[in-house]
């Protein structure tokens, strides 16, 4: 279990690289830790709306919505109401893409290739409602957000959800967290 975490923990999981399921589940897998692993980022805020984690984990480079579209998604169903706030971990691929996760409202990021340590801590961070921001400097100016308060996207239309696909069994599906 994570150290310093509540019993119960459930992380949404937004990739669609079958070995980054591996190392997550591995890393963070205990026997009151769930996962849902989301295979199409158009569909996390579903998930999210069918089952609030703990914790939203987006890989940034993801299929047809990379992690930081699906983060300011979140972000805007949050400020719009429908949605709650939930914390959110971003996997980045390289240190200099910190500042479009910045940008975005995730709490915290880390860059890969990741270590059960650091994955860890972050995680440990973020659902104690505080943030990890790797290669960031602590004295770093805040930064204006890509999503503006109100909720609204820009052309007043509703961002990509699952009304493409009526099955939303084929891109997410709950994993039991086995280690090892």
């Amino acid at each position: 279990m994570l150290p310093g975490s509540v019993w119960g923990v459930h992380i949404l999981l937004a990739t669609d690289a079958d070995w980054l399921v591996d190392e997550v589940t591995a890393a963070l897998g205990a026997d009151d830790v769930s996962f849902t692993v989301c295979r199409d980022g158009r569909v996390v805020c579903d998930q999210v709306e069918q089952r609030l984690p703990e914790l939203v984990i987006c890989d940034m480079q993801s299929g047809s919505m990379g992690g930081i579209a699906v983060t300011m998604e979140l972000r805007l169903d949050e400020s719009a109401g429908t949605l709650p706030h939930v914390p959110i971990l971003m996997l980045l691929d390289r240190e200099v893409d910190l500042h479009l996760a910045r940008r975005s409202g995730a709490e915290g990021w880390l860059v890969k290739p990741l270590d059960a340590l650091r994955l860890g801590k972050a995680v440990d961070a973020l659902i104690s409602g505080g943030t990890y921001t790797e290669g960031l400097d602590a004295d770093a100016p805040p930064v204006e957000l890509m999503v503006p308060d109100g909720g609204s996207s820009a052309d007043g239309d509703e961002t990509g959800t699952a009304a493409e696909t009526d099955d939303d069994s084929a891109v997410s599906e709950e994993e039991p967290a086995t280690a090892g």
